[in-house]
């Protein structure tokens, strides 16, 4: 289940995010928290199952456009299909009539997740 990040929980949230190839230089990672929690359009979303297992981030572009920035598992838990599992529950958050686009970092996968989709 997503949950909304909290101030108290940055230390989980820098911890997920260092799995990011992107967020491997702590003065990049403690930039983007710094985002999460000043910018409004930015937004930071825990999965928790019996513990904070895994991290999505999204920037909204405008009312019917969201950016995909980070999407990070933990590596214990990962190919068990909780990335796709947060997509879908992200898409239920924001609604059916906001479309979701990755970037540089997080597009392969959030294509690789529609593609499955169309096949089922």
């Amino acid at each position: 289940m997503l949950t909304r990040y909290k101030k108290s929980q940055e230390k989980i949230a820098m911890g997920l995010l260092s799995f990011m190839p992107s967020e491997k230089d702590l003065k990049k990672l403690q930039h983007s928290i710094k985002e999460y929690e000043s910018n409004d359009d930015w937004q930071l979303f825990f999965w928790k199952e019996e513990d904070i297992i895994g991290l999505l981030g999204i920037e909204w572009i405008n009312d019917q456009l969201v950016e995909l920035k980070h999407l990070s598992v933990n590596p214990s838990h990962r190919y068990q299909g909780i990335g796709k599992k947060m997509i879908d529950e992200l898409q239920g958050i924001i609604g059916p009539d906001v479309e979701i686009i990755g970037n540089e970092f997080t597009s392969s996968f959030f294509e690789k997740c529609q593609i499955e989709e169309r096949n089922i």
